[in-house]
């Protein structure tokens, strides 16, 4: 039996499992038969037009996971961040770890997304936010919103400023031989609120699971939300990550995403601006080798005046790997004075590593400040010559320049912890001992 046709049959299975009110019954009914009219997206819509999904889609995948998987904090330690105390949504397999997790409602809410969407407490904000911005036509949202049961809900209420980063973690252990996990995130951050939070998928042995995660954030007036994307996975683990963020006046939400590891990565990452002095950042830093692909998809939508957005996307690329970068501003017609900024910056280590780019430019307002620009070369021999003169051996000459290449991303990165940790994964990915720690 195909993918699609499996999902599709195995929904009433689905369904039979959980119990939602009518309105996230409807939202399913209703995405289902999105995902089954389109199915799954080709090189023949534009968008994908440079990333396959068909060696994901023709394996047989458990979509029900087994509740029981013995892991042990030993087995996952490396992964969460020490140094400092975080809240913690994890969960193994699709499934909640409530031995692993610290989740609270004391003064906000970081829990389940089952537990909110089951439960009276929370029935106005589901009604309010769930599945509103996320899109209704995007075949594989589409298919996260007809499986959606299970992700973090967080919710950080008006004045609020969140005193602990939050953690959200998957894992998949491999007890099952091929696995497709749909998570769905649902954040509210209200007026004058701030929180920081980190989001990683994590394999812990070689097989074979896709992820297709969705997650919708909305960031009221004054809000502020920093969001961490970490990337790190086994070569036998594939990403879609779909990303929606809505934006109301004075809010500045930042997103990086550090794309470290994987077989196939997609990142869907959607602003939508509501109001007028908006600040969206988004920053990434990709670094592969093998046969790895990563796909970087943005849209920043300025349907106001008055807003600013910054996009700065720098990939290093070895042996065969492969990347793609497609950014989009858009700009309304009536978003007069909008000053928006993308660039993307790409090193080709190797002969046989490739570079997709295409910044695009779609602006209706003539009072704005827009700019877009792509790189692609290699390191520059003269300043090897140059550190090589110096003593420093070709391989170590080679690590600092592309240190120093990726280092503004690194900068903007608020959490000291996250910072020193990704410094590390940078100098392991480029397989030398820098010598020192932001």
């Amino acid at each position: 039996m195909e993918l699609k046709e499996k999902l599709l049959d195995s929904h009433l299975a689905f369904e039979q499992q959980s119990e939602v009110n009518d309105i996230i019954q409807n939202y399913r009914s209703n995405a289902l038969r999105i995902f089954e009219k389109k199915g799954f997206p080709t090189k023949k819509n534009e968008e994908w037009k440079f990333t396959s999904l068909v060696s994901l889609i023709n394996k047989n995948y458990a979509l029900f996971p087994k509740t029981d998987s013995g892991i042990e904090f030993k087995h996952v330690e490396p992964f969460f961040l020490h140094d400092i105390d975080t809240y913690k949504v994890v969960f193994i397999d699709g499934i909640y770890s409530p031995f692993l997790s610290e989740t609270t409602h004391d003064g906000l809410d970081v829990c389940l997304l089952s537990a909110a969407l089951n439960k009276n407490k929370y029935k106005s904000i589901i009604d309010k936010y769930f599945n509103k911005i996320a899109s209704k036509e995007e075949s594989l949202t589409a298919l996260n919103t007809a499986y959606a049961r299970e992700g973090a809900y967080i919710y950080i209420p008006k004045n609020k400023v969140s005193e602990k980063p939050v953690e959200i973690i998957h894992f998949s252990t491999g007890e099952q031989n091929a696995i497709w996990l749909q998570p769905r995130n649902l954040i509210v951050v209200e007026q004058n609120a701030q929180v920081q939070i980190i989001e990683r998928h994590q394999s812990l042995t070689h097989h074979d699971v896709v992820t297709n995660s969705v997650t919708e954030i909305y960031a009221h007036k004054d809000s502020l939300v920093d969001y961490y994307k970490i990337q790190n996975d086994l070569d036998s683990a594939s990403l879609i990550d779909n990303t929606y963020i809505n934006q109301e006046q004075n809010s500045h939400v930042s997103v990086h995403t550090f794309s470290f590891g994987g077989k196939l990565v997609r990142n869907n990452l959607n602003y939508f601006h509501k109001g007028q002095n908006i600040l969206s950042t988004l920053k990434g830093l990709t670094i592969l080798k093998g046969k790895q692909h990563v796909d970087h998809n943005t849209l920043v939508n300025h349907s106001m005046p008055n807003c600013d957005s910054h996009q700065d996307y720098k990939g290093i690329y070895s042996e065969q790997s492969k990347g793609v970068f497609n950014g989009k501003i858009y700009v309304n017609k009536i978003a007069q004075k909008t000053n928006a900024f993308q660039q993307s910056n790409n090193i080709l280590i190797d002969d046989k590593a490739t570079i997709n780019s295409k910044p695009q430019l779609e602006i209706f307002a003539d009072d704005v400040k827009c700019s877009h620009g792509c790189t692609i070369g290699q390191l520059d021999e003269d300043t090897l010559f140059y550190l090589r003169s110096r003593g420093i051996p070709r391989k170590e000459a080679k690590a600092l320049l592309t240190y120093a290449f990726a280092n503004n991303i690194l900068q903007s990165v608020q959490i000291n912890v996250l910072k020193k940790r990704i410094n590390s994964q940078i100098a392991e990915k480029l397989g030398v001992n820098l010598g020192f720690n932001l």
